[in-house]
């Protein structure tokens, strides 16, 4: 068997055998984060980009800070919101029947029937 002729495979997806050495690897940093839960998370960041103050928790999804003793509190979020709800912050009743009633009324042209 000629050994100098060899064809050797590789599996898809794998990894070179040795680092290229036509670059070196991004300076980079490790930031750990504490939640509530005494979760911590440690955070690969590049060395010139700005530490973020708060990150959330994978865990348990709860905010995280550096400070393992002070952890941020829970964060407070806004209750869901419908459109309706979004509207009424905008517009009056009064408003509201007066859009509702031209609405009607060009609904009602539209099908041929005259406004009552």
């Amino acid at each position: 068997m000629p050994i100098g002729n060899v064809i050797r495979g590789t599996r898809a997806g794998s990894l070179p055998a040795h680092r290229a050495e036509r670059h070196q690897p991004a300076p980079c940093r490790t930031v750990t984060y504490w939640c509530r839960n005494d979760h911590h998370t440690n955070i690969r960041l590049a060395a010139e980009v700005e530490v973020p103050e708060v990150w959330d928790c994978p865990r348990c999804g709860l905010p995280a800070g550096q400070d393992a003793q002070n952890p941020p509190g829970r964060a407070r979020l806004e209750p869901y919101k419908t459109h309706l709800a979004y509207v009424k912050e905008r517009r009056t009743a009064e408003e509201g029947e007066a859009i509702l009633a031209e609405a009607l009324a060009a609904l009602r042209r539209r099908r041929g029937r005259a406004a009552t």
